[in-house]
């Protein structure tokens, strides 16, 4: 049975909506937010909303010099962003990184998981891990599970919002052959598989955490031509309309094809709006919830370029409707995908 509350609730905001639409009237003063992939493309528009509000944001980044170059070129001198030391793919690296920031006693208030990699060559981790499956779910996993602590603390509640994509409409989490190695690669699919995982793992965090004080929320952020898109063929881009003939991004919320301030607001709305007070477990779209697809018709059924689409409810009859596919909010796919994740983070640490 998948919750009753997978459904919209009149935010008001639309797919045009922007980062300084939805954080309007918050303040964030004496709050603490960890992005990650805050230094590029949606991450940044996030990083860049949650300072002006008033939080202290911290960044982790592999390369912390290009994190610190980039953001200075898009932000200019912000106070309140630091950028510390960290890599997904690497385990050691997230328990350094999170043990330091547990032992300096803060308060986690909000944790957006924005990083990752779509659409990759076949790579594996030193564990043997696929790469989408192990940056995009398991460092992210890592990380959530052992920030707990911190975000336990947060006084008015904290918020963990996982960034997944509507590709999750292609594929389940084959728990059988997780990382590819009895059937063929199709990088598409890797991605597929773990953008549904960040959502199956947005439901159990929030089902386990909810009693203290932790909601979690997944999203869609919408077609948003960034440095993420570095794997995907010119010809592909140009094909699913991503880029126009000139090699320009097209920009039409109406078919999901955002800006990057419009793709992340769906960050920002689901880590601050009140809207969401006592709300979590849920999947989101332009600043909204996302409606549960109807498996038997085939209602919103993935546009052909597999992540297209993530427009508002009136646009449905252009054919790019909203909606999360029911593999990816099953709650028993939720509480298994959780339970062999804590195994496979301890593997080979």
């Amino acid at each position: 049975m998948h919750s009753p509350v997978q459904q919209p609730i009149g935010s008001g905001f639309t797919a045009a909506s922007t980062i300084d639409d939805v954080i309007a009237g918050i303040d964030l003063t004496g709050r603490t937010a960890i992005v990650t992939g805050g230094y590029s493309g949606i991450g940044i528009e996030t990083t860049r909303a949650l300072a002006a509000a008033g939080a202290q944001v911290i960044i982790p980044a592999r390369d912390v010099a290009r994190a610190q170059k980039s953001l200075a070129g898009a932000l200019g001198p912000v106070t309140g962003v630091e950028v510390v030391a960290m890599d997904l793919m690497d385990p050691a690296s997230i328990d350094r990184f999170t043990g330091a920031f547990l032992e300096s006693g803060r308060a986690l208030d909000i944790l957006v998981n924005s990083a990752g990699i779509m659409a990759a060559p076949l790579a594996r981790d030193a564990r043997g891990f696929e790469s989408h499956f192990a940056t995009n779910h398991l460092g992210h996993f890592q990380l959530t599970t052992r920030l707990l602590p911190a975000l336990r603390r947060a006084e008015k509640g904290a918020r963990v919002v996982n960034v997944a994509a509507m590709a999750h409409r292609l594929s389940p989490v084959v728990f059988d052959d997780l990382h590819f190695e009895r059937r063929g690669y199709d990088p598409l699919m890797a991605y597929a598989q773990s953008k549904t995982a960040n959502i199956l793992f947005t439901v159990e965090l929030d089902r386990r955490e909810r009693d203290a004080g932790v909601r979690a929320f997944a999203l869609h952020p919408g077609a948003i031509f960034t440095p993420l898109s570095r794997h995907v063929s010119q010809e592909v881009l140009l094909e699913s309309r991503t880029l126009d003939e000139n090699g320009k991004p097209v920009i039409d919320p109406a078919s999901g094809r955002k800006t990057p301030a419009q793709g992340a607001s769906t960050s920002v709305w689901c880590a601050t709006s009140p809207q969401l007070a006592g709300l979590g477990g849920l999947y989101c779209e332009n600043n909204e919830v996302s409606p549960l697809l109807d498996p038997v018709d085939g209602t919103g059924a993935e546009s052909a370029d597999g992540e297209s689409g993530g427009v508002d409810t009136d646009a449905a009859a252009q054919g790019y409707p909203v909606g999360v596919a029911p593999h990816a909010v099953d709650p028993d796919a939720a509480t298994r995908l959780w339970e062999l994740s804590e195994k496979l983070v301890t593997h080979a640490r």
